[in-house]
């Protein structure tokens, strides 16, 4: 959960908009994920890709319950299968490989807000929370998150774009043929080989 003080620290400084501190809990962490977005896209292409992942990568690390999105992503049986160095290696390359993705993303600035309905839909025990990026015309993104609370934290364990599109079902379905020797070595060079196309200019 972010704590009060933090969500004042950052009203303060016109990063998040005046209701934060008056969402409920499981949004909160998606309002301060937003105001680190919009400050990386502030800082745009003038500061180096990897300035702007560093700063990121704490940020993602706290919203998003990595360990689970990937275990899920690979499949709880197989996932359990592999050697714990291994499950490390691939968790870290997986956590690059996220951390590049939303950093070149999120790369420039052209007016655009964020919003965070206050509304929540429940999925069994977790809690959805609607964000929308809203550009100056045209229309908005919509990302949902899936908020799990996890001894008293709440953390995302899915991104649905549009509202339905998750994104741990794609990350299943694109992992599936690069696990299906049982080697995790495959899946591993892929995320390494994206996190570094991501961080040269490509987009995810």
């Amino acid at each position: 959960m972010i704590a009060r003080r933090s969500l004042g620290l950052l009203l303060l400084a016109g990063l998040l908009p005046a209701h934060a501190a008056d969402l409920p809990a499981p949004a909160q962490p998606i309002v301060a994920l937003n105001a680190a977005l919009l400050a990386a896209m502030r800082a745009g292409a003038a500061t180096p890709f990897a300035t702007r992942a560093a700063t990121l990568r704490p940020v993602v690390e706290r919203v998003f319950d990595l360990p689970t999105i990937l275990r899920n992503s690979v499949g709880a049986a197989r996932w359990s299968g592999f050697a714990p160095a291994v499950q490390q290696e691939l968790m870290e390359a997986f956590t690059r490989f996220t951390v590049a993705s939303w950093t070149a993303n999120f790369d420039s600035f052209n007016g655009e807000r964020f919003e965070v309905r206050p509304e929540l839909r429940q999925v069994g025990a977790d809690s959805v929370v609607q964000s929308n990026i809203v550009p100056t015309t045209g229309t908005p993104t919509r990302l949902d998150y899936v908020m799990r609370d996890t001894g008293g934290t709440w953390k995302a364990v899915d991104v649905l774009v549009d509202g339905a599109i998750s994104r741990v079902a794609t990350q299943r379905s694109d992992f599936r043929s690069l696990l299906s020797g049982g080697d995790a070595a495959p899946l591993i060079a892929m995320l390494q080989s994206k996190a570094v196309a991501l961080a040269t200019g490509g987009k995810s």
